[in-house]
């Protein structure tokens, strides 16, 4: 085989490697998410009588310590730096700018719109802004949260051993 197309091979297997990686990582990312997900709605409609405003509060809090616990020992766990407080900084960080942005939109349907206390509005707007907010999770998770300790971003480290 020339040099050429063992370069063209060893491209394609780390790519493939890396495809395999982003996988594993959006399947986990999504059993946890799922797992959030059911945490989030639930709380949500649990505390609803006590306003929507504190019951997003409280349920993206809850929803937000069990899916760090899955992120990290799980769907990103070969990831998994030395810096734990770093990392429980930076997923809380986005979590709570999810979170804002999040009680914006309830706030806005809540209020302007006079849609307070209806129960089956407010909860297709909550599901509708934990879906948009788990495709910026996912990215800001990926890049900033969990990276790999040898490097800034997430290609830098190998994904073959990732499996």
């Amino acid at each position: 085989m020339s040099p050429s197309a063992q370069t063209v091979a060893a491209l394609w297997r780390t790519l493939g490697a890396r495809r395999r990686l982003l996988v594993r990582e959006f399947v986990s990312f999504g059993l946890v998410g799922a797992t959030g997900f059911v945490v989030d709605v639930g709380l949500f409609n649990f505390f609803f009588a006590d306003g929507q405003i504190v019951a997003k509060c409280l349920s993206t809090t809850t929803a937000m310590v069990v899916t760090y616990l899955g992120n990290r020992y799980l769907a990103f766990a070969h990831r998994a730096g030395p810096d734990i407080a770093r990392e429980t900084v930076r997923f809380a960080g986005i979590n709570v700018l999810v979170l804002l942005a999040s009680l914006a939109v309830i706030g806005m349907v809540e209020y302007p719109l006079h849609l307070k206390g209806h129960l089956v509005v407010m909860n297709v707007v909550n599901v509708a802004t934990i879906g948009l907010g788990t495709l910026v999770r996912f990215h800001y998770y990926r890049h900033f949260v969990f990276r790999y300790p040898s490097g800034p971003d997430s290609a830098s480290g190998p994904p073959d051993q990732a499996w």
